[in-house]
């Protein structure tokens, strides 16, 4: 995450410009459960789990939720969206996406290109809609010749008509039923304002309904998805479960949403301990790789001062080394470096080291196929044994005549 915040960062704006990174640890919480970026006067806090509880009205520094991350309808309707963030595996990488999620909306995942800094901080083309939207007033029913003075009572009507209506497009239940209350409380209407109240209040009861029907459906799908272990389902529902339902909670949708929030720590959990394993496997196989090299260096270039026997042994012995280095190390290895630890698996054989005839070069020595069990030179390396001289009856070398 750091690497890709970073190189989007320095893209967007000017290369030379810092962009400084923080794994802050307020209350004492795990590192890696809170990542603070901060570039020029702004900055962001990404909550990755729920150990940090994010704080809205710090200035300079916007918080951006992991998936599992609740978020109450209130703050939604308040902030108008909040933003997540989730990393997608791609191969053998991992890909930072962006989601801006509204109230009584689904969250709108974009690629971290799609995204950039403006004065208001994170924005996204979700974003650019819903300020667009929000910013766009509706035309005033009655032509600029034929307005009038409006009464008291239908000011305050008209204002709470219109707040009803935008309540019911940003799904707030509590929101509408408060309004409602108040329409029904405001007097001095004229007939046809009392009629427009009324149908306007009608309209909201059936809407109200009709949420209660999908809060039950929703929480019965999350209690399904639950017992089913589906992960993603939990995790999409979960958000909305937290978003639009939050209040005033039976005992029943208390535990189904308290047993979705424990399946989606362990997998958090299970997730981060996958990772951590992972990138032990590399640091051994690195490690292992290192090793491999030290012994091919060390296969290529013997200890002088050995005996023929003594230098038989200590082949023998770092081959062994280095077949089981080259097994740690895995995919740590290229290819070349494997084709040179094939090669001495090959030369040595499964019984030790082969001795093979020679073949005849000058000065009355040999170039040996196999590694000279006398003076350990290498396949296709002149002999340095004088020639004539045999270290052991068992193993001799063969002048080819």
């Amino acid at each position: 995450m750091k690497a890709a915040a970073s190189a989007w960062l320095r893209a967007a704006a000017h290369p030379g410009d810092l962009v400084q990174f923080d794994f802050a640890r307020p209350d004492g919480a795990e590192i890696g459960s809170v990542l603070d970026i901060r570039f020029k006067d702004r900055g962001l806090r990404v909550h990755l789990d729920q150990a940090v509880a994010p704080v809205w009205d710090e200035a300079g520094c916007e918080p951006v939720l992991g998936v599992s991350v609740p978020v109450d309808r209130d703050t939604l309707i308040d902030r108008w969206y909040v933003h997540r963030i989730r990393l997608d595996s791609v191969g053998t990488s991992r890909q930072v996406r962006i989601g801006t999620e509204a109230f009584m909306r689904p969250t709108e995942w974009f690629a971290l290109e799609e995204c950039e800094m403006t004065g208001r901080g994170l924005s996204t083309p979700a974003v650019d809609r819903l300020v667009r939207s929000r910013s766009t007033r509706p035309v005033s029913r009655r032509a600029t010749g034929q307005a009038r003075k409006a009464s008291a009572p239908e000011a305050r009507a008209e204002v709470l008509l219109r707040k009803l209506t935008e309540a019911q497009k940003l799904g707030s239940v509590i929101v509408v039923t408060q309004i409602c209350g108040e329409i029904a409380a405001v007097t001095g209407l004229d007939e046809q304002g009392q009629a427009q109240s009324r149908d306007a209040v009608a309209g909201a009861q059936v809407w109200l309904k009709e949420q209660a029907a999908v809060r039950e459906q929703l929480f019965v799908s999350l209690r399904e998805a639950v017992e089913a272990l589906d992960i993603e389902a939990v995790r999409t529902m979960s958000v909305t479960a937290n978003a639009t339902a939050s209040h005033a909670r039976t005992s029943e949708e208390t535990a189904v949403a308290a047993a979705a929030d424990a399946l989606l720590t362990a997998d958090a959990q299970e997730r981060h301990e996958e990772i951590m394993a992972a990138e032990r496997d590399t640091e051994r196989a690195r490690r292992a790789a290192e090793r491999v090299r030290a012994l091919l260096s060390a296969l290529r270039r013997p200890p002088v001062g050995l005996r023929s026997q003594q230098r038989r042994v200590w082949i023998r012995s770092s081959v062994q080394k280095l077949l089981l280095a080259a097994e740690q190390a895995d995919s740590a290895l290229s290819a070349r470096e494997r084709e040179h630890v094939e090669s001495w698996r090959a030369r040595t054989g499964s019984g030790g080291l082969s001795v093979q005839p020679g073949r005849p070069a000058a000065g009355g020595r040999q170039v040996h196929d196999v590694v000279c069990p006398a003076c350990g030179a290498g396949p296709g390396v002149r002999c340095e044994t004088p020639r004539g001289y045999h270290p052991s009856r068992a193993a001799r070398l063969r002048r080819s005549r």
